[in-house]
């Protein structure tokens, strides 16, 4: 399935979080979503929330929702080990 990362995702989240000093890549993301940890298909229907390791005290989650064929990101932000599974 292709995957596509929204405007908001590219331009506004990716370079929000570099600022911060959280490197976050396209192909970072696509891993998150191809080989997740954990997977949320509950919490925000029909959206989709996959988890996975990042760092020592963090998981990266991706938010995303399948339309037709493709898998569409709609945002994604690192998020403290333990607060969501």
């Amino acid at each position: 399935m292709k995957i596509v990362l929204t405007k908001h995702v590219e331009y506004d989240k990716i370079p929000l979080l570099a600022k911060s000093g959280i490197k976050i890549s396209a192909k970072k993301i696509k891993d998150v979503i191809n080989n997740p940890d954990h997977i949320d298909i509950e919490s925000d229907e029909p959206k989709i929330i996959a988890s996975k390791d990042f760092d020592k005290k963090h998981v990266l989650r991706v938010v995303y929702k399948i339309e037709e064929d493709i898998i569409k990101v709609i945002t994604t932000y690192p998020a403290e080990k333990g607060r969501y599974y």
